[in-house]
């Protein structure tokens, strides 16, 4: 299914966060790897990770232009690795990824931790091109690697009971010393309802441009839901759980007046300290309209029917 193209451009933005960008990424320094997804870093030329071998198209995707793979390594929100955008890029190579365990647990019959090689069994990897809009106004296209979440969920076999599914990262602030100050009440954790999590559009990621997924981009497995806030992909996940209640979320937890738990992309509900119009394309100096579940409403409005999107934001 491809999507409808966006509005044309239209209104010229301030260029000073581009060109703090391009300062980022004109420094020379690397900052090494690990096995499993190579840490980029501040270089003009990102360092490509290992390729994904057998990866197919998936059913869902843009013919929009790609942000450079450089670009969508380089400026990242990891707050684990500091709020910096460049900071995930440079200290994310201290995150060991392999091997990784994933605990499934709650309203499931079959609970249990799995290696994320016998996790994301028998299904092959797909890759999907969509887009990542952030909470300040800017996005990202990206081609995805990962297969869905549903597939996965459906493995553990979910009970009835089970109304939400609840994320945790990792939480080790030995590897990721942005945990060592109180930002955020760590571990992450992020939640979708259970309609929303099996969506075929919600996958599990594992890579993208059409390699591992490098450490800074969460590394070696996060979520993407591609029409909600980019806060909402939870990354380096240690922990599913379903559950009968409404789980908390970190961004939720610590500022429950700007970020909503279900954080559905919509233009007509501004956050607090800026307008969710417009947004700015990472590499370009204008803006363009923000669309309705980013673009994906002709897929997702459904599941949000009757409700109100302006008081469940």
């Amino acid at each position: 299914m491809r999507l409808p193209a966006e509005p044309a451009s239209s209104e010229i933005t301030d260029p000073q966060l581009y060109l703090r960008r391009r300062e980022f990424l004109s420094r020379t320094a690397l900052a090494g790897a690990v096995a499993l997804a190579p840490a980029l870093a501040c270089a003009e030329e990102a360092e490509p990770g290992r390729p994904l071998e057998g990866v197919k198209p998936g059913p869902y995707g843009t013919d929009e232009k790609r942000t450079p793979f450089e670009d969508a390594a380089s400026y990242n929100n990891f707050y684990e690795f500091g709020t910096d955008k460049s900071d995930p890029a440079r200290h994310a190579h201290r995150l060991q990824t392999s091997p990784w365990d994933v605990e499934i647990a709650g309203e499931v019959a079959k609970p249990g931790k799995v290696g994320i090689e016998d996790l994301l069994r028998p299904h092959p990897l797909e890759e999907r091109v969509y887009r990542l809009r952030c909470v300040e106004a800017w996005s990202m296209v990206i081609p995805w690697i990962g297969i869905p979440l549903g597939n996965v969920l459906k493995r553990f076999e979910p009970t009835s009971n089970a109304k939400y599914v609840a994320f945790q990262t990792l939480y080790d602030p030995d590897q990721m010393p942005g945990q060592r100050r109180a930002v955020l009440d760590w571990p992450y954790v992020e939640g979708l309802r259970i309609d929303e999590a099996m969506h075929p559009l919600t996958i599990l990621a594992v890579g993208m441009y059409g390699q591992v997924m490098p450490n800074q981009n969460g590394a070696p497995l996060r979520l993407v839901v591609p029409w909600k806030y980019g806060f909402k992909s939870i990354k380096s996940i240690v922990r599913i759980e379903l559950t009968r209640t409404q789980p908390p979320t970190s961004w939720n937890v610590s500022a429950p007046r700007e970020y909503g738990f279900y954080s559905n992309v919509n233009p007509a509900v501004d956050h607090p300290r800026w307008s969710q119009k417009r947004e700015r394309r990472i590499g370009e100096f204008r803006r363009r309209e923000t669309l309705p579940f980013n673009g994906y409403a002709e897929q997702v409005a459904s599941l949000y029917q009757g409700m109100d999107l302006r008081a469940n934001f």
